[in-house]
């Protein structure tokens, strides 16, 4: 048994090349191999959002605060709330966010393929973001 103790390990900026606007990642846990799956505490403010990005065997979010949005490619902006659990199959082009004017925050829950969770592409524009 491993007992990971809140605040053990240091919150990390999102990096600018994969977000946009200010994000905060808590890491929760990464499980040993054989086990594949990784978790993270995600707090966007907002306005901020991800970069479209893929996960090789999908991803699941759990949102925990706050007011967020979500989309996938040639789909429209989803709102999300506090309860909402929602589910991007593999290789599903998607982002996930704040709103313009509410920050949230999700877990987010992902297994690795070969060592890699997430595929990151393009940022997604002012204009996107604001349909």
């Amino acid at each position: 048994m491993e007992i990971k103790r809140i605040g053990s390990q240091p919150s990390n900026s999102g990096p600018a090349d994969w977000f946009t606007g200010t994000v905060r990642i808590d890491p929760l846990f990464e499980a040993p191999e054989p086990a594949r799956v990784r978790a993270a505490s995600v707090t966007f403010e907002p306005g901020a959002r991800t970069a479209w990005h893929t996960h090789p065997l999908g991803q699941t979010l759990i949102v925990t605060a706050g007011c967020g949005w979500v989309q996938c490619e040639r789909s429209t902006i989803e709102e999300i709330h506090p309860g909402d659990v929602v589910w991007f199959p593999p290789n599903e082009k998607h982002w996930h966010g704040a709103t313009p004017t509410t920050a949230m925050t999700h877990i987010a829950l992902q297994e690795a393929l070969n060592g890699k969770v997430v595929d990151w592409m393009e940022k997604v524009s002012d204009e996107q973001y604001r349909k």
